[in-house]
């Protein structure tokens, strides 16, 4: 069984200053909510932090921005949230922009085990500056390095007592490959059940990964509305 934790505060207390975490989500679908917030709450800084994007000015990861706790952000998608502007273009953070899919999987290659691969993403572009290439069938190829992180923090939508976890629609995007990649993973839950009521065929995350459980409720805000006019008749 792996420890369930009733606090969220609980759950990350053992984040340090100066820690690299991952976050699972894309934008802010899929994101611990519960987890950040306890973040903010320890008032842990220093943090670099690998994820698809940071949030929004008050929601997700933007909550740590604000309160300056993050000192570097890795991640591919940074164009809502005005804040995160703000303190790169005043050097006040460290960023490292990634495209979406090598670092989807850097962080794959990084849980599997996998030191370094070889993409044809960014060939010829400041990504690949002090990088190695090499070609293959007559197509140049850069080498990328795997990413770990110290702690994982993921949310899925149903988790067992086991730690095997369960992600809903595009919550799958970057939470299974995030939770494999952490030496130690922490997983917020929306329902947590006992282990027989998960149909093995279905677990996306196998509980030997994950070290850490908390089962909380969360707002699932969007992070934009967007309607379409209907034409009266």
């Amino acid at each position: 069984m792996k420890k369930v934790y009733k606090h969220a505060n609980d759950a990350v207390r053992q984040i340090e200053d100066g820690a690299t975490i991952m976050v699972g989500g894309f934008g802010l679908c899929g994101i611990p909510e519960q987890l950040i917030i306890a973040l903010v709450e320890s008032e842990v800084k220093g943090l670099t932090v690998i994820s698809n994007n940071c949030g929004v000015d008050e929601w997700g990861l933007g909550l740590l921005l604000k309160k300056k706790q993050i000192k570097k952000m890795v991640s591919s998608y940074v164009g809502e949230n005005k804040e995160f502007e703000r303190q790169v273009l005043n050097g006040e953070l460290e960023v490292e922009l990634i495209p979406q899919g090598t670092l989807a999987e850097k962080i794959r290659a990084g849980g599997a085990g996998i030191p370094a691969f070889y993409t044809p993403a960014g060939v010829g572009t400041e990504i690949a500056n002090g990088k190695e290439t090499r070609t293959f069938d007559g197509k140049e190829y850069v080498l990328e390095e795997g990413l770990t992180a110290d702690f994982s923090l993921v949310r899925a939508y149903r988790g067992d007592e086991m730690g095997n976890l369960i992600y809903r629609h595009t919550d799958q995007n970057f939470n299974p490959i995030i939770a494999a990649a952490g030496k130690v993973t922490i997983a917020e839950l929306e329902q947590l059940v006992s282990v027989e009521e998960l149909d093995a065929n279905q677990i996306h995350t196998p509980g030997i990964y994950i070290q850490g459980l908390y089962e909380g409720e969360q707002e699932k805000r969007i992070e934009r509305r967007t309607v379409r006019m209907v034409n009266e008749k």
